[in-house]
């Protein structure tokens, strides 16, 4: 049996085990709002009809086209979890490195599938650092933005993790809210590219996401899977997400975040004692250094926020938490300056 309690973290553990009746959710990453009603009308239609078989080639044809690639590129996920759980089943890498903190659910689908794991922990800023993996790592996972840290890694850090022989699995689930996601590895051939469609979209129980990469590597993923894996309301969803309409949406409520986040993390870095990390994602990484107390104090206020303490790198006086409307990110601020005995 795999221990997900490797090193003292739970990897397990993930936002919506915070939630409870009667507390604000700041613990989910699933943008506020969403879906929003044109999509729950697409879906609403889509019903009618769930009694054919499901085929994800016009999805597939969209993703294509969202990114100028071709559909044999193209491989439609139950969101971004599926797709680290097929790479490691198909692949079953001899040496893979996991760039922490970041989200655990790739480490997870590793070491169940049996293969070694090498953590490599960046210390603050979280910045990946050129040189730094491993020679003889045949498969290289890092987030872009990462969850829980928000930090964005420059492209060209990112792609020069790639080698002969070697899988570079890059999970920008949280590319959409990533400065117009200048960032992003979906150009670059190379690279396996994991994304996510319920942050932006508010699709989390309809488990929406894709995979890019090269042709062969992804048929030989498409074939560790049972028949029919998509449904059709995913494949709805996807084709109804990437289009062009719904990419402009997304366009303007990616600014409307990070807009939201710069005052969001100006008003909690004011607070004495606590310490902010820039955010290019819809979450900001708290630190209150010897306050290992807060999560539970803000349960008591009324407030889910995501533990860190599960994250490899991060400890205790971690938390995430989410980016929501104005009010609701001052209302967290004051609450958080409260405890930390600095009321407004």
């Amino acid at each position: 049996m795999t221990d997900l309690h490797v090193g003292r973290h739970d990897l397990d553990h993930h936002g919506d085990a915070e939630l409870a009746p009667g507390l604000l959710d700041l613990a989910v990453n699933v943008r506020a709002g969403t879906p929003p009603d044109w999509l729950r009308d697409r879906l609403r239609a889509a019903v009618d009809d769930v009694a054919a078989y499901p085929t994800d080639a016009g999805a597939r044809a969209a993703v294509a086209r969202r990114h100028g690639r071709s559909p044999d590129e193209v491989l439609i996920t139950a969101g971004a979890a599926e797709a680290f759980v097929l790479i490691a089943r198909a692949l079953r890498p001899r040496h893979a490195v996991v760039v922490h903190p970041s989200f655990t659910s790739p480490e997870v689908a590793l070491r169940h599938a049996g293969a070694r794991v090498h953590r490599l922990l960046l210390p603050p800023p979280y910045l990946l650092e050129l040189g730094e993996v491993p020679g003889d790592a045949d498969l290289v996972v890092v987030g872009n933005p990462t969850n829980p840290t928000g930090v964005l890694h420059p492209r060209r850090a990112v792609a020069a993790l790639l080698r002969r022989n070697r899988t570079v699995v890059v999970d920008e689930a949280f590319m959409d809210f990533a400065a117009g996601g200048t960032e992003s590895m979906t150009s670059n051939r190379e690279a396996v590219v994991v994304r996510s469609l319920t942050k932006m979209w508010g699709l989390a129980g309809l488990r929406v996401g894709y995979l890019l990469g090269p042709p062969r590597l992804v048929a030989r993923l498409a074939a560790v899977r049972p028949p029919w894996p998509t449904s059709s309301l995913a494949a709805v969803a996807v084709e109804a997400c990437l289009s062009a309409d719904a990419v402009r949406e997304s366009e303007l409520a990616a600014r409307d975040v990070a807009e939201q986040a710069a005052i969001y993390t100006g008003e909690l870095a004011r607070i004495p004692g606590v310490v902010i990390w820039p955010t290019a994602a819809n979450f900001v990484l708290v630190q209150t250094p010897g306050r290992a107390d807060l999560h539970g104090a803000l349960r008591a206020k009324g407030f889910a926020v995501r533990r860190c303490d599960t994250f490899p790198g991060l400890g205790p006086d971690y938390l995430r938490v989410a980016v929501r409307d104005h009010n609701t990110n001052s209302g967290f601020a004051a609450a958080l300056a409260d405890l930390m005995g600095h009321p407004a």
